[in-house]
């Protein structure tokens, strides 16, 4: 490893630490009480909020309830329920299709691995790491727009590309807290760490931040 890494794990390190304590109970802010509802959910948020995703989807998995059920649907009546979320007829197709590939391909059980999981409709790396993180409990790198802005100003990462920058994390990340960490950044760059009108004043990260006199 070098000099310029052992540096960047240091800093993550402590940045892990930091948020740790900000945020002790941090976790998915998508609702879901099954694996495949996390998966719907999420492919559900792109292009729109957590909060109007998780209105959307107590209708939505109160009809439907197992991964046949969808599978089998009717995609109108799936596009009625999630329009408010954007994408509707798009979100509408993957998800009926991503669940009729499990029923076909994976004897009705959700992947356990990333790159089974990326083989599904409308399921890229980010929702994939989720899953691998949040249902099965693996070592995880969520790479959303929080975690890429947050992690290019703490200088652990150099680039926008999600795949590039999940790798780059891989290198220095703990594995074991790579997952939590991801979420406590969703949670930290709503707060603190904004695209705009970011708040260094009171930044629990300033002390390790090469960005904040430059924001």
């Amino acid at each position: 490893m070098n000099e310029d890494n052992t540096i960047k794990k240091e800093r993550a390190a402590k940045a892990v630490e930091i948020l740790e304590e900000k945020y002790p109970d941090a976790l998915c802010s998508l609702t879901y009480s099954k694996p495949h509802e996390l998966m719907i959910a999420a492919r559900l948020s792109a292009q729109c909020t957590d909060a109007r995703v998780n209105i959307v989807t107590k209708e939505l998995f109160d009809k439907y309830h197992t991964i046949e059920d969808f599978a089998n649907a009717d995609i109108t009546d799936i596009e009625r329920i999630i329009k408010p979320c954007g994408l509707y007829k798009t979100k509408a197709k993957s998800i009926v299709e991503m669940c009729r590939q499990i029923v076909d391909s994976f004897g009705g059980e959700l992947p356990k691995t990333l790159d089974e999981l990326t083989t599904l409709s409308g399921i890229g790396r980010k929702t994939a790491n989720l899953i691998m993180g949040d249902v099965y409990s693996k070592p995880a790198i969520v790479t959303d727009t929080h975690c890429i802005r947050i992690c290019k100003r703490l200088g652990l990462t150099t680039s926008d590309n999600p795949l590039k920058t999940e790798n780059e994390l891989r290198e220095i990340l703990d594995p074991q807290k790579s997952n939590g960490f991801c979420h406590r950044l969703v949670l930290f760059g709503r707060e603190i760490c904004k695209a705009r009108g970011q708040k260094c004043e009171i930044c629990e990260l300033s002390g390790i931040c090469p960005s904040k006199s430059k924001l």
